[in-house]
């Protein structure tokens, strides 16, 4: 026999050795899974009734605290891979439960996937089938505990905010009375009064305000809302102001876009946004509103010439209470809660608030939200103004 001969014979050899330990493992993994099978088939009817009803992260185990059964929301939140349990707490609650016979609970905080929160606050519920099965039931608390935690840091932070010009108040009234008999004094003192009561005022209404969106949704009753004229009433309330700071505020042509929603909240969340650009615009400059339409979204633009904001503080502009420059905000009168509010305004139309800024240059923020066909009524109105 040739040596080629002898090198075909032996790669046929090989291919076929190898194509025998693959049928092996093949045929071994199908064992498996048949075995996992078997022993999700053998779990009690209830227990996969129980199971299969349930829309929370909940789970089987055997005595060796293997995974039998998992409902798909167990997966999702990281408690399971589909075999094995991820957690040590949870095994512990598990092997407590199974120990003694009877059901146990316990409050954890898990660490999860990075796909969502970095940590999950839980009661885990874990109840034996029989002498080694264990049903596990996984209570998510941790929507309702941020949401607590946010409540809580909302309270603490409007009192801390209240406190300042209360405070600036008491003391310029005090000033008021022992200067009775200085009028160039009473004068001065009276203007800063009047500028504190004015900053609570508007500190006061900005909290409602707040809480109004926060717990609204527009969308119950929402209403085919023409946005040219949310632009205008927008521009229009903040007209004293720009007066005032000398600044010229210019909108766009009209664009016969529409949106679905309240219209009351959207034109604050413009008029929030325009005051802001007129705040933080220097005298002389100008501010541009308008409107665009792109692939279903409407764009709400609002352009200012002012001071700009730091990329370090463009994540936090959105924040409650945060201020980019402290003492500018004491000057302007801004509460730190404008940008929220139209955030949440935003968000609870289904859209968006986006901003672009550079120190010295200006900033431009933008209110996406999805856009909804002109009615009926309102067509040919339309069509005449893009002609």
């Amino acid at each position: 026999m040739s040596a080629a001969s002898i090198v075909v014979l032996g790669i046929a050899f090989g291919l076929a050795v190898g194509a025998l330990f693959a049928l092996l493992i093949r045929a071994a993994m199908d064992r498996g899974a048949a075995v996992l099978d078997l022993q999700a088939d053998a779990l009690p009817d209830g227990a996969l009734a129980v199971l299969a009803a349930l829309t929370q992260p909940a789970l089987v185990v055997d005595g060796s605290n293997a995974v039998l059964k998992a409902t798909p929301e167990a997966l999702a939140v990281g408690l399971t891979d589909g075999r094995v349990l991820l957690h040590g707490e949870v095994q512990r609650v598990i092997d407590q439960a199974r120990s003694e016979g009877a059901p146990k609970q316990a409050d954890l905080q898990l660490s999860r996937a990075p796909a969502g929160p970095h940590t999950l606050v839980v009661t885990a519920h874990a109840a034996p089938i029989d002498v080694t099965r264990v049903l596990l039931v996984i209570d998510d608390r941790s929507e309702s505990v941020r949401l607590d935690a946010m409540r809580r840091d909302f309270v603490a932070n409007t009192s801390h905010e209240l406190k300042t010009p209360i405070g600036a108040v008491s003391l310029l009234a005090e000033a008021l009375d022992s200067a009775a008999d200085d009028p160039e004094q009473v004068r001065r003192f009276a203007a800063r009064l009047s500028t504190e009561a004015t900053r609570l005022g508007t500190l006061v209404q900005q909290i409602i305000e707040f809480s109004r969106v926060q717990g609204a949704d527009p969308l119950d009753a929402a209403e085919e809302v023409p946005l040219d004229d949310v632009l205008r009433a927008a521009v229009e309330r903040t007209r004293v102001a720009a007066d005032a700071r000398d600044v010229g505020v210019v909108i766009g042509k009209r664009s016969g876009l529409w949106a679905l929603g309240d219209r009351a909240m959207l034109t604050t969340a413009v008029q929030n946004l325009v005051a802001n650009a007129i705040a933080f615009s220097p005298p002389k400059g100008h501010v541009g509103v308008g409107l665009r339409t792109r692939d279903g979204i409407v764009e709400i633009a609002v352009s200012d010439q002012g001071i700009g904001i730091a990329e370090d503080d463009l994540d936090r502009v959105f924040e409650r209470f945060y201020r980019t420059d402290q003492a500018r905000s004491r000057q302007t009168g801004g509460t730190g809660l404008g940008l929220s509010i139209v955030k949440h305004i935003a968000e609870n139309h289904g859209g968006s608030v986006r901003v672009w800024s550079r120190l010295s240059r200006g900033s431009t923020f933008t209110i996406r939200l999805p856009e909804t066909p002109a009615p009926a009524s309102a067509r040919p109105r339309r069509e005449k103004e893009r002609a």
